[in-house]
């Protein structure tokens, strides 16, 4: 059996995009409220947080960057995965450590910036439209 590092990596790429893909697929579960008996409509449009009128702008925006910033995540753990291996396979030559560490360094600076603009986003949205939560 060969196992090259490309198929390692292969690998690790495909934890964060399942993950991803799990987050797109799975359901919101709406609240219980109080509403009226009577057609399929009004079941569905009482499930709906927005009444029936669909996803606001705010929302859809809020949506795309979280998606966006979260690929940013995890391109930053893989990144520090992949710093972490070249830093254990660099075998003391000076010059493979160097870019190792900065590897190491540049993808904890990006996980730090998607993390907080995750932050920043989300409070400014919420500021905008209202929401507390």
């Amino acid at each position: 059996m060969n196992i090259t590092f490309k198929k390692v990596a292969a690998s690790l790429l495909m934890i964060p995009l399942l993950a991803f893909g799990v987050s797109v697929i799975n359901p919101t579960t709406a609240m219980a409220v109080d509403c009226p008996i009577g057609t399929v409509w009004d079941g569905a449009k009482c499930a709906d947080p927005n009444n029936g009128e669909g996803l606001t702008l705010q929302e859809i925006l809020k949506n795309v960057i979280n998606a966006a910033l979260f690929v940013v995540g995890a391109v930053s753990v893989l990144m520090l995965i992949y710093g972490g291996i070249r830093y254990t396979l660099s075998g003391g030559s000076a010059t493979n450590v160097t870019a190792a560490k900065n590897t190491i360094m540049y993808s904890l600076i990006g996980l730090t910036i998607a993390v907080l603009a995750y932050a920043i986003v989300n409070f400014v949205l919420g500021a905008i439209t209202g929401a507390t939560s």
